[in-house]
């Protein structure tokens, strides 16, 4: 058998101080006084100060100054513990993990996409036990029953990492103009397709929508999973055979680049996609919940400006479709969840410091980007709906949806009939792009048919699970 790809990561900064309270006022005597003895408070003393390192790939600024309040306020509790928050990029991560690895530096705590802790967790660098630990201190019973069952091993039947945050994508839609053509919600292939073939040349819309046909970005991966979900289609069976060629397959490679047929020419990605609706330019976009505040103010743009949004009120007049439904009945929504691991090296301390950060700090994180960061706890929903500003511009319903999207979150990655070899590989499909190339092939380029496209992904995946055997 040939060796496992490796990977692994490391961090944590920040210091607290204890200052002493200070003197009280002495009464003087009218004879001399004794001198007055005043004793301070006495600093903690530890016999060993406890680091802890929490990488975290929300490594913007702003955000790294709120994990590094949250950590401060922990250290004020306990002040014989120095927890270092270290800002990570989530695309060197493996990298600078295998790195920390080799030089037996894990971090103690790593905040990353769950699509990270798979491989991690195959390599053994994980430790299932204090996941578990945190879960029940928490209370296994509030977080939300999905995340937690995405998170569980289908070989040891433990967590292998703490659920923390999430967020849902979906078909945002022009409820007005629907409503105007008279179109059902974009939600079965078939109603999707109508609009396809309705809204181009309705009012200002030039396409229907724009579809993910970059290589060079993972959107279309994205979008292809739930397409291929919503039709039962998966990269292996039961057995571990890989399935990239199956009729399902080729059925979903069909119906999502004939989708091209009204979509912005391409190749395109999330960007383009996004400005296109916000300039009244398409009825459809697919998006995460991040774009709510986007669909008020309007996105920033490469150059550095920013979308001047052409439809008044378009976040009261969009739509939310979160799952979609293939022709043979099967529903799928595609999410993100996003989890903090405890590594094999990890202080016993650092238990405590996840719980801390989903307890006491927890509302400070979320609120960074509420639109995103959708809570697994139950306990923390109420609080999340009143997060955010943007909120009052969406409908109930929506908000609704968006919250409860992380309880039919779908990916590949997600089957629970898939060992950790078959998520591995999931993980090699995603890195080296083959549905994106399979996409552009047949939307693009033109030179393979949704049949070709299939034998060729069949080919490639089978080498690449020959590799991790």
């Amino acid at each position: 058998m040939k060796d496992l790809k490796k990977i692994f990561a490391i961090l944590f900064v920040l210091t607290f101080a204890i200052s002493a309270c200070a003197p009280a006022a002495v009464e003087v005597a009218e004879e001399p006084a004794a001198e007055v003895v005043v004793e301070e408070a006495p600093a903690a003393v530890c016999e060993e100060e406890v680091v802890v390192e929490f990488w975290s790939t929300d490594n913007e600024e702003d955000r790294i100054d709120t994990y590094e309040a949250v950590a401060a306020g922990y250290m004020a509790e306990n002040p014989c513990v120095d927890v270092r928050i270290v800002p990570i990029d989530e695309s060197s991560i493996t990298q600078r993990v295998a790195t920390a690895h080799a030089a037996n530096r894990l971090p103690d705590i790593i905040r990353m996409g769950v699509e990270i802790m798979y491989p991690f967790a195959l390599d053994g660098l994980l430790s299932e036990d204090a996941a578990g630990a945190v879960i029940a201190a928490v209370g296994e019973d509030d977080f939300r029953a999905k995340p937690l069952e995405v998170v569980t091993s289908s070989v040891s039947g433990k967590y292998m990492a703490v659920p923390y945050d999430g967020w849902t994508q979906a078909i945002w839609y022009r409820t007005d103009e629907f409503d105007k053509l008279g179109l059902a919600a974009p939600i079965t292939w078939d109603a999707i397709d109508a609009a396809c073939d309705t809204l181009p040349g309705e009012g200002n819309f030039l396409y229907a929508l724009t579809l993910g046909t970059d290589t060079a970005d993972g959107y279309g991966h994205q979008i292809f999973e739930q397409v291929a979900m919503s039709n039962n289609a998966w990269p292996f069976d039961a057995d571990g055979n890989v399935t990239m060629d199956t009729p399902e397959m080729i059925e979903a490679l069909k119906f999502y680049t004939d989708l091209q047929r009204c979509a912005m020419p391409g190749p395109q990605f999330w960007r383009g996609a996004r400005e296109a609706y916000e300039l009244d330019q398409t009825g459809m976009l697919i998006y995460s919940s991040y774009i709510m505040d986007d669909l008020v103010d309007g996105s920033g743009m490469a150059d550095g400006g920013k979308i001047e949004i052409a439809v008044e009120d378009l976040a009261e007049k969009s739509g939310f479709a979160p799952l979609m439904e293939g022709p043979g009945g099967d529903t799928a929504s595609y999410g993100q969840l996003v989890v903090l691991a405890l590594t094999t090296d990890a202080d016993p301390e650092a238990e405590a410091v996840v719980e801390y950060f989903l307890t006491e700090g927890y509302v400070d994180v979320l609120k960074l980007s509420p639109m995103g960061k959708v809570p697994v706890l139950k306990s923390a929903l109420a609080d999340w709906k009143g997060m955010s500003e943007y909120f009052a511009y969406y409908s109930d319903d929506t908000l609704t949806q968006i919250a409860d999207g992380i309880e039919t979150a779908g990916r590949w990655f997600f089957n629970p009939i898939y060992g950790p070899v078959e998520i591995a590989v999931i993980g090699d499909i995603q890195g080296s792009k083959l549905i994106l190339k399979a996409i552009s092939n047949i939307a693009i380029e033109g030179i393979m048919t949704p049949e070709e496209a299939a034998a060729f992904l069949q080919t490639e995946v089978e080498v690449l699970l020959a590799d991790r055997q």
